[in-house]
């Protein structure tokens, strides 16, 4: 029982840690990410002035309607330099109100436009690999891109447009994103000589819109030349994987389980070997052989009961406190949080109970026809 019980229980807490880490990683994902993207099947960029696009924008419906464009760049600072993702964006992408969230406690803010001068907002990647100081207003950070004219000259660098820009503040998400520099849609479309086209559309809704209705509505009008993608969509790899790690870990536990209640099989056949008389005599008395193994069968299955029961109880205890005064510490205080965050759900609870009773049915099954095997020899010796 005592195995079963600390088995259970560490089943309900890991799952619901596991939910915590889920619920954190993809509250700080969809604080940066829209609802929908829309984004050219072929090619890299698409101009979005046209009619369908230009009714999208007016829709009541939409909270923020960004053209987005994005490419590679060199990025350098000072004397360090590194590979990053240049995302430049128009002014309702601040009309998100959760991108304060993302950035990092005494690490500026997200400005686009601090001092009314383009200003970036940068990652934490690119932040910690060029050693960025945005309180340094004197220094900026310098961007390179290739021509899309090739010019013919002996000096290499005019092959490239060079522009600097300030740093305002340091955002941090998750290190798919963490590489991205943030900066005005004009300062991208000077850098990469794209004065029409984008690289894509981003939406976000107003309270209370169907998400899936209204995917389902733009893909039909955009045609099969655009994808339409929401966040689930947009970022498969992150939700395979945070998935796919729960799921390994309940796998690892249920094998520990599974040798706990087998314990079982151990406990009740020593019992049944004890009282080899007593079943004799039960028989005698007219106890059929069904009613005997019943008796073993139900005596296992008692034990897992109460022991995955008291498990659940003290797991399900155990996340309230840490979600409520979050006793367990991650080491180091993070933007994000300090305690392990936790989250329960009502179908991880059933999911334990229904594992345990499914495996201790089979242990107790073993253990119940062990019961009435020679018992036919027991009675006639007595």
């Amino acid at each position: 029982m005592l195995g079963v019980f600390i088995g259970s229980a560490a089943l309900i807490i890991i799952l619901s840690g596991f939910n915590g880490f889920e619920k954190v990683i993809l509250a700080l994902y969809n604080n940066f990410s829209p609802e929908l993207k829309i984004e050219p099947v072929k090619g890299k960029t698409f101009n979005p002035d046209t009619l369908h696009f230009d009714d999208l924008r007016k829709n009541a419906s939409v909270l923020s309607f960004t053209e987005v464009l994005e490419e590679k760049a060199l990025i350098a600072y000072g004397d360090r330099k590194t590979i990053g993702i240049i995302k430049g964006v128009s002014s309702q992408f601040l009309k998100n109100p959760d991108l304060a969230k993302t950035i990092v406690p005494g690490a500026g803010s997200f400005d686009l436009h601090e001092n009314n001068r383009p200003s970036a907002v940068i990652g934490s990647i690119i932040q910690s690999t060029l050693s960025v100081n945005i309180f340094d207003k004197f220094t900026r950070l310098e961007v390179y891109s290739p021509r899309r004219n090739v010019v013919n000259s002996v000096n290499v660098m005019d092959q490239f447009i060079q522009r600097g820009i300030p740093a305002a503040g340091v955002f941090s998400i998750q290190q798919d994103f963490d590489n991205i520099v943030v900066t005005p849609l004009s300062f991208t479309r000077e850098l990469l000589e794209q004065p029409n086209e984008v690289s894509s559309l981003e939406l976000n809704f107003n309270p209370g819109t169907d998400i899936g209705q209204m995917q389902h509505e733009i893909e039909e009008k955009a045609g099969p030349g655009f994808t339409v993608k929401n966040r689930r969509e947009q970022n498969t790899a992150l939700y395979r994987i945070l998935n796919s790690e729960k799921w390994a870990v309940f796998s690892i536990l249920t094998f520990v389980l599974i040798i706990a209640i087998f314990n079982i099989v151990g406990s009740l056949t020593m019992l049944v070997m004890d009282k080899r008389k007593d079943i004799a005599i039960l028989s005698s008395l007219g106890a059929g052989k069904g009613l005997i193994q019943r008796i073993f069968f139900f005596e296992g299955m008692l034990i897992s009961w109460i022991g995955c029961g008291a498990g659940l109880v003290i797991g399900l205890i155990f996340c309230f406190v840490q979600l409520e005064y979050g006793l367990i510490k991650m080491g180091s205080a993070t933007s994000v949080l300090d305690a392990y965050p936790v989250n329960l759900k009502f179908s991880d609870v059933v999911l334990v109970f229904l594992t345990v009773s499914f495996i201790s049915v089979i242990s107790a099954g073993i253990s119940a026809r062990v019961s009435v095997q020679g018992l036919d020899e027991i009675k006639q010796d007595l």
